[in-house]
């Protein structure tokens, strides 16, 4: 990494109640299972892979952002839980084309306007949000995934923002939100 560069990535952050309850599970998995690498970022969806920009041109990021789409508020369902083996676990969310939609908008837009690349993981856009990974080792994995999976989870939750966070070299954090325009109103972004 460049001086003055940071890593940043785009994110749905669920409202507090929630990323409390999602905390909760991070910590089970840390506590139980010691798998402590997803305590290191908010509760979130991913709709951007991490990706550098240097700090110094960080509001032109902000002020792109803030234009990059149009989407309007939608709800999430989060039901049970799921697991790419032998690392990941994670809070299942049900299918939501307006999620798709907006990851969608956004990779293009960063393409575009951003030229960031590599918008998704190599296994595609795979809506979820992650309780253990990483550094969760294989028999861990194991004991972990047969502890979660078949406990029952729901909530859901509006999502009428997305999130930039930063990396601050130990953490991710809540940077700079992006709220969708009511498209009630007629307002355009």
């Amino acid at each position: 990494m460049k001086p003055g560069q940071f890593r940043y990535f785009l994110a749905i952050i669920p409202p507090d109640q929630i990323a409390q309850e999602i905390h909760q599970y991070k910590q089970l998995v840390a506590n139980e299972f010691n798998s402590r690498a997803a305590l290191r970022s908010p509760a979130h969806i991913t709709l951007h892979m991490p990706f550098l920009w240097n700090e110094a041109k960080e509001p032109k990021l902000i002020n792109k952002l803030a234009q990059a789409t149009s989407c309007s508020t939608f709800q999430i369902f989060l039901n049970g839980f799921a697991a790419f083996p032998p690392r990941t676990i994670y809070i299942k969310n049900e299918f939501s084309q307006p999620l798709m939609s907006l990851q969608a908008e956004l990779s293009l837009y960063c393409k575009r306007e951003l030229n960031l690349f590599n918008s998704t993981h190599n296994r595609g856009f795979n809506p979820h949000t992650t309780i253990a990974f990483r550094d969760l080792r294989n028999e861990q994995f194991v004991k972990a995934w047969d502890y979660f999976k078949d406990k029952p989870y729901s909530a859901s939750y509006e999502v009428n923002s997305f999130w930039l966070l930063k990396h601050n070299g130990k953490i991710w954090q809540a940077h700079q939100e992006f709220k969708f325009l009511d498209s009630e109103q007629g307002l355009e972004s």
